[in-house]
């Protein structure tokens, strides 16, 4: 039987819960909706390690955190891996293709892919003076070297005046044709036009928006800016005063402090989101002209959430749902996708996406994949059976007095603050939004220990000395790379 054709689209910061199909009140996303009315919809889908970096590393290497070794945000040190999603579809006999944002090191590193057309945003690390002329954006990054041979030497993405962690929101300044979401699918036909045509393919598709800056094209804007929009949830036991103090700082994580600009943040988030939904239009209507369609595998996966507002809180390495809780949606013709429309509640990580794609492709998956394929056969039910799937998944994130362990099921969530102790518990069946922290209500005490014990044996060799097998232990010093 031929082989499918594979594309990964990938979006960064997308909260899980901002897809129409999910239910969402106010984001329309009719696209990524036809996607998961083609597929499957895994709305238990979470990110282990959710910021940039070490969920790319989850995503691009099949590893848990604990073994791709990068458990908290750090940038410049070097991709090494022996096993990749692109390199082992490259030696499966797939045409690799990247187009858009990979975020490893060095800047250029192919980490298997026959080829790259790189933007990965704004990245701080390699803009500074001290950066080695061919690792500096300005120099290796195709889209804004192509942005400035179309608009000048001096033009750059943050000419709007935003900052790219900042909750300030506006509309792209340029042509909405100049916009790199517009570019990231443009290359990409592109790379339909031109591939090899002996061989099946492998694309990844990856914008770095919804990620701020929070500057779609103004028609996006336009369709949200009038619209009363759902306010954020926020918890009982929310901090009441650090956004308070902090929120008037541009790219706060402590939340927006103005309601204003809170509303207009939304506005610019949801538009960003948009604008990909139909961007991605445009390459399911080229999949369909070249006659492909029918023989393409699509996964759609975000590398972590956005807070948004949420318990007054903005980006993400939180443990809460805004933050961990990516959108996952594995889509394809009947032979390939069986059962398309369905909703599952299976526990999956970005550590699924690479043995699910080299299921698809009939590839070997090395033993160094921590992940399981969630490809789901005719009649098949063993990938569904909660027996033989994860009940739990272990995630994490560095960060001083935001650096935290969690422990998360379908119905319920224990975490742990590393530096203050602090605990939480969350039940998600009856308060999916973590409003009530349950940690002392009597009743959920035996489940809390349960989770607890779970947490204390996944930390008993941990490098940082955070459990000694029996119990958790405060105030150990952080890692971001093990």
């Amino acid at each position: 039987m031929t082989r499918p054709n594979i594309i990964l689209i990938v979006d960064d910061q997308h909260r899980g819960d901002c897809l129409g199909i999910a239910g969402h009140p106010d984001v329309k996303t009719p696209y990524i909706d036809s996607l998961a009315q083609r597929g499957i919809l895994f709305e238990n889908a979470y990110s282990a390690c959710p910021t940039c970096i070490p969920a790319r590393a989850a995503l691009m290497t099949g590893m848990s955190q604990e073994n791709h070794k990068r458990v908290g945000y750090q940038d410049g040190v070097t991709w090494d891996y022996e096993h990749t999603l692109a390199g082992e579809l490259s030696k499966a006999g797939y045409y690799t293709q990247c187009v858009g944002k990979m975020h490893v090191s060095p800047l250029r590193n192919l980490l298997g892919f026959h080829h790259i057309e790189l933007h990965d945003g704004y990245l701080h690390h390699n803009r500074y003076a001290s950066t080695p002329y061919y690792e500096n954006q300005k120099v290796a990054d195709d889209y804004l070297y192509w942005l400035k041979e179309e608009k000048g030497i001096s033009c750059d993405i943050i000419d709007t005046g935003i900052e790219c962690n900042s909750w300030v929101a506006r509309p792209w300044m340029y042509d909405e044709q100049l916009h790199p979401t517009n570019w990231v699918i443009n290359r990409s036909l592109d790379f339909l036009r031109r591939r090899d045509r002996q061989k099946p393919f492998f694309l990844m598709t990856s914008f770095v928006r919804p990620h701020p800056p929070f500057d779609a094209p103004q028609c996006y804007f336009d369709m949200y800016r009038d619209k009363k929009l759902a306010t954020p949830y926020v918890g009982e036991w929310a901090d009441q005063e650090s956004y308070k103090k902090w929120g008037r700082v541009y790219d706060s994580s402590e939340g927006i402090a103005d309601p204003e600009l809170l509303r207009q943040a939304q506005v610019g988030y949801y538009a960003c989101i948009t604008h990909i939904d139909h961007q991605i239009g445009r390459l399911i209507q080229a999949l369909i002209e070249e006659q492909i369609y029918d023989n393409t595998i699509i996964l759609f996966v975000s590398d972590h959430g956005e807070l948004l507002g949420d318990h007054h809180m903005f980006r993400k390495t939180r443990p809460y749902q805004g933050s961990i809780k990516v959108p996952f949606i594995l889509s394809g013709p009947d032979w390939l996708v069986p059962r398309n429309g369905e909703v599952t509640t299976n526990l999956v990580e970005l550590r699924d996406v690479m043995p699910t794609l080299l299921d698809f492709a009939g590839a070997d998956i090395p033993d160094s994949v921590d992940g399981k394929s969630v490809r789901i056969q005719p009649k098949d039910k063993v990938k569904e059976s909660k027996t033989s799937w994860r009940t739990y998944i272990h995630g994490e994130h560095s960060g001083g007095h935001m650096g935290n362990q969690y422990i998360v099921t379908e119905s319920d969530k224990y975490i742990w603050y590393t530096q203050s102790g602090k605990e939480q518990f969350f039940d998600l069946k009856d308060d999916p939004h973590e409003v009530v922290n349950h940690i002392d209500t009597p009743e959920y005490q035996e489940r809390i220990g349960q989770l607890r014990n779970i947490l204390i044996q996944e930390l008993k060799d941990r490098r940082e000395g955070y459990s000694d097998g029996t119990r958790l232990i405060v105030g150990c010093p952080e890692k971001a790379i093990l």
